[in-house]
């Protein structure tokens, strides 16, 4: 068993990717991006092992797909704009 992940959000839309890190526990990660995808945004992400092949993040490509820096932060952003406006509207 692999003892850590990458963790790689693509925005679908824009056709981009960023690698956000590594980690052994990705349940947040992917939580979070599921999130997105219920809100309306076309995301995904992928959570490939860290392995020998990979053990650095300057060779993970994805085909398609254009690096961009920042991308999970726009993201977040914009999710969370989503939601404010979403609970803007339980306001009475």
């Amino acid at each position: 068993m692999y003892s850590k992940c990458w963790q790689i959000i693509k925005d679908d839309s824009k056709r981009t990717f960023e690698i956000c890190g590594q980690e052994s526990n990705t349940n947040f990660f992917t939580n979070g991006i599921h999130g997105m995808q219920k809100a309306g945004m076309n995301v995904s992400c992928v959570t490939p092992p860290v392995t020998g092949k990979s053990s650095s993040k300057e060779v993970i490509k994805i085909i398609g797909y254009a690096k961009e820096d920042g991308l999970y932060e726009r993201l977040l952003n914009e999710y969370r704009e989503i939601t404010r406006r979403y609970f803007g509207q339980w306001e009475v």
